[in-house]
């Protein structure tokens, strides 16, 4: 029997995992973790944001280099990293340099806000004029979350 792959492709076979199905995948020093609203508009301003060349970082050589060259801005971690000790310690990095930092539960849903479809486990983002608002409304939000160590 043939199946007909254009009746597979718009049935979604493969749904979508709920974000909290993604919460149990995520590495117990996860946190702050981000809502489910806040990861939306996190999202929202990586993809803005990589549309212009070097606003956004990504990835965990390219952050910590540019975290420690003093770029500032918003670190966003993939909670779901594993083996966790790769990052560890870049929260404490950014908590030196006051840069507001969260968690969201999937790397391939920060490397799918890059545009890429490799995952990504974690992005720096840069304030820019074009996306000001959404950039310091989620700053906002994710110095509120924040409970230093």
């Amino acid at each position: 029997m043939e199946v007909d792959m254009t009746i597979v492709k718009e049935e979604n076979i493969c749904p979508e995992v709920s974000y909290e199905n993604k919460l149990r995948f995520v590495s117990a020093i996860a946190k702050p973790m981000a809502p489910k609203k806040l990861v939306k508009r996190i999202y929202k301003c990586i993809r803005k944001a990589s549309k212009h060349k070097t606003y956004t970082r990504n990835g965990l050589k390219d952050v910590q280099k540019h975290l420690r060259k003093g770029e500032v801005g918003l670190v966003i971690f993939a909670g779901d990293v594993y083996p966790v000790d790769i990052m560890c310690h870049l929260p404490i990095v950014c908590e030196d340099k006051n840069i507001p930092y969260c968690f969201t539960p999937s790397r391939m849903d920060l490397g799918a806000a890059m545009g890429m479809k490799r995952g990504s486990l974690m992005v720096l983002i840069k304030e820019h004029p074009e996306y000001k608002e959404l950039y310091d409304e989620v700053k906002i939000a994710i110095s509120n979350l924040s409970s230093p160590l």
